[in-house]
C-alpha cells in the first residue's frame, strides 16, 4: 500500500480531517478492553467463545466491542458453522501497539 501523505501541501501541517480521523482511532483504542481483544486476535483470529475464555469478560461485553471495532474496519470476522471468527484487517496495528508500548515504558515482549 503506497504511503498517503496526510499534509497540507499549502503549510505542512495535517489536515483537519485528517488529525480527526486519527483521533477518532486513538478515542476507540483508549478503551482497555479493545485493546486487551486486539492483542488476542492479532496473533490469529478468534471466536467471542474464545476471548470470553482468554479476557475472562463476558460474551455481550466482548460482542459489543467487536461491533465496534468492525464498524472502524479494524476487525474482520466470517462465519463458520455457529461461529463467527475475527481477525485484523489490518495486521500492522501490532506495530503501532508495539512502538506505544515502548514509548510508555513497557516492555513489547509482555503484550
Amino acid at each position: 500500500m503506497p504511503a498517503v501523505n496526510i499534509f497540507d501541501s499549502m503549510n505542512m501541517l495535517p489536515t483537519s480531517a485528517v488529525v480527526e480521523n486519527m483521533a477518532e482511532l486513538f478515542r476507540l483504542l483508549a478503551q482497555p478492553a479493545r485493546l486487551q481483544i486486539l492483542l488476542v486476535i492479532g496473533t490469529g483470529e478468534a471466536c467471542v467463545c474464545h476471548l470470553e475464555a482468554v479476557l475472562g469478560m463476558r460474551q455481550a461485553s466482548i460482542s459489543q466491542h467487536l461491533m465496534v471495532l468492525r464498524k472502524a474496519g479494524l476487525v474482520t470476522s466470517r462465519r463458520e458453522g455457529r461461529n463467527i471468527f475475527y481477525q485484523l484487517a489490518c495486521p500492522d496495528v501490532i506495530d503501532v501497539f508495539i512502538r506505544a508500548a515502548k514509548l510508555s515504558g513497557v516492555d513489547p515482549d509482555v503484550l
